[in-house]
């Protein structure tokens, strides 16, 4: 199980945390981002290089904004199963906040996302 330190805890509830990425979450968020079902709405599943890259403009939103999309993960066993937050998009030519979330698809339909 992955030790969490208070500082990286952003919310915790009963069977969650939610905290910054780390660089071990890699490998998890491949299972989720480089998934063709998962990224459907997509314009298409992300490389391993791709994800990474990812994960480094969600570090740089934490610098920026003091906040971004957090890693979700299961209190239970430390598993990262997801991301969700809040990001700053352009939309219409103003930067307004978003909310998104993303979670493995072997977690979905148990009340994770609901």
């Amino acid at each position: 199980m992955q030790t969490i330190t208070p500082a990286q805890t952003i919310l915790e509830t009963p069977r969650l945390l939610l905290r910054e990425f780390l660089p071990e979450d890699h490998a998890a968020l491949c299972e989720i981002f480089c998934d063709a079902e998962t990224m459907a709405h997509y314009p298409h599943p992300f490389s391993e290089e791709e994800v990474q890259m990812w994960i480094d403009r969600n570090l740089d939103r934490y610098e920026t904004y003091g906040s971004g999309l957090w890693a979700v993960v299961r209190r239970d066993t430390g598993e990262v199963i997801g991301d969700c937050g809040l990001t700053m998009q352009m939309i219409h030519g103003r930067l307004k906040p978003e909310v998104g979330f993303h979670i493995n698809k072997k977690y979905w339909r148990q009340g994770y996302a609901a």
